[in-house]
């Protein structure tokens, strides 16, 4: 394995752990040196020009300026270094990320769903097939709107926070939101896209190295920002396929609720006393039980003994 650049251990770059995280490291390395030559230079020439151009040597301004043309030449240089870093490194290395997807028989697929403030993981059972998913069945205790009555979900694995991943595999995630725009972020792993809602966005690499790995909210999505973070953890195959044998026997359990069946601690179906229903809702009988006053008439007040 590729060990980082010391440049990009004095910044605070974590560890590479992905196959193709070293060529971004010597992306950012090269821009760094780049942008720190560009500095010394900049700045040595700014000292030059105030001891060289200074009112003691020069007391009456010259209009006509530098007839030199090696400050262009200069600038042609650091834009044509600049173009070269662009067209032929980084944007190869991202349509790469975004084009050459992997087969999805060598792959493990995953659907990620953000919310506030937590990442969802859908996995497929041993059908390999993903259950259907309805946002009519979405409720707290089923974040993703799994539709346990198909037969293709009775196997699925739903997981909150902790995703577990095999070491050596491609990991292709099918990203979408809830809610707002999140963004899944793996600094270990030299990823992150955005987790747009209504829209499914993939994402794609491959882990080298076992261990746990943050995972982290990129993108400003509200008051409880600081605390979307999640867990990736890379196994070896045979802790991979054992930890995938834990979560299916746990969601071999699960069954679709009935329809009238509320979680504990929820309210009855139906608004919520003391709510205005919303426009065109059907009009429900007086709460109060009292008979309802003359049109045009004042509701009368009640009396301070309650009756």
């Amino acid at each position: 394995m590729i060990r980082l650049a010391l440049l990009n251990e004095l910044i605070g770059l974590p560890p590479n752990a992905s196959e193709h995280g070293y060529q971004i490291d010597h992306i950012i390395e090269f821009t760094h040196w780049f942008m720190g030559a560009l500095f010394v230079g900049w700045s040595i020439f700014f000292i030059y020009v105030l001891l060289r151009f200074r009112r003691g040597k020069h007391p009456v301004a010259d209009h006509e300026g530098v007839k030199s043309g090696i400050s262009t030449h200069l600038e042609f240089a650091v834009v044509l270094i600049e173009a070269v870093l662009l067209i032929g490194f980084a944007i190869p290395l991202w349509a790469k990320r975004v084009n050459q997807f992997p087969e999805d028989k060598d792959a493990i697929l995953v659907h990620v769903v953000g919310q506030q403030f937590n990442w969802n993981y859908h996995l497929p059972g041993p059908d390999g097939q993903f259950g259907r998913r309805d946002l009519a069945l979405l409720s707290n205790s089923n974040q993703l709107g799994l539709d346990y009555n198909d037969p293709a979900a009775k196997d699925d694995i739903v997981v909150l926070g902790e995703l577990h991943v095999p070491v050596d595999r491609p990991v292709i995630l099918e990203l979408s939101s809830k809610d707002v725009i999140h963004n899944f972020a793996l600094p270990h792993m030299r990823m992150a896209q955005d987790a747009i809602p209504g829209q499914v966005i993939p994402m794609w690499f491959k882990p080298i190295k076992i261990g746990s790995y943050e995972v982290v909210c990129g993108q400003l999505c509200g008051l409880g920002h600081y605390s979307m973070k999640g867990m990736l953890v890379v196994d070896t195959p045979a802790d991979y396929q054992a930890w995938l044998k834990e979560r299916a026997d746990l969601s071999g359990s699960q069954t679709a609720p009935a329809p009238t069946d509320r979680p504990p601690g929820e309210p009855p179906v139906g608004p919520t006393p003391g709510t205005v229903p919303p426009p065109g809702a059907p009009k429900t009988a007086n709460p109060s039980g009292q008979p309802d006053g003359k049109p045009g008439e004042a509701p009368k007040a009640p009396s301070p003994s309650g009756h």
